[in-house]
């Protein structure tokens, strides 16, 4: 039992082009060492990839890739009577949103590409067409639900 209380949850503040709190979280993810300017011209200059290659809107591509994917299930271990299950719960929209820029970050990091930005755009691209390994990364989470749907009655 948590011995705390929980943290206040942050309002986080549009960033200042295009006035999205979905690109200020991409930005937040990818802030390293306090250097909030460079990661933020990292993420526009992604979107600016975007546009040119799939001559689109860049915040449209980048709230479809990120709506492609959010994760709906997720398991959480619950501990009964000595045994610990994997119990199936649904994902609160917060929670799906921010677990979803997480893997979108984490994966365009571990593409090996010339820069960031392009690696973030890639990511970003294939998201929005299903593809990548972020997307793969949501349909695991979800077939490991799926597989331990026998233990939903444990959820409280």
């Amino acid at each position: 039992m948590a011995r705390r209380s929980r943290a206040d949850v942050r309002k986080v503040i549009p960033d200042p082009i295009y006035g999205e709190v979905l690109i200020e979280q991409i930005t937040n993810k990818i802030l390293m060492g306090g250097k909030k300017t460079l990661a933020r011209n990292t993420v526009y200059e992604a979107l600016k990839i975007i546009e040119k290659k799939t001559k689109e809107e860049p915040v449209g591509v980048l709230k479809k890739a990120v709506k492609n994917v959010r994760p709906s299930l997720e398991v959480k271990p619950r501990r009964v009577g000595g045994a610990t299950y994997q119990v199936p719960v649904e994902v609160p929209k917060k929670r799906s949103t921010t677990l979803a820029v997480r893997w979108i970050v984490d994966y365009a990091r571990d593409r090996r590409k010339t820069t960031f930005a392009n690696a973030l755009a890639d990511e970003i691209m294939d998201a929005s067409k299903v593809a990548g390994n972020s997307i793969k990364k949501k349909q695991d989470i979800h077939k490991m639900a799926e597989a331990n749907r026998a233990f939903a009655h444990y959820r409280w």
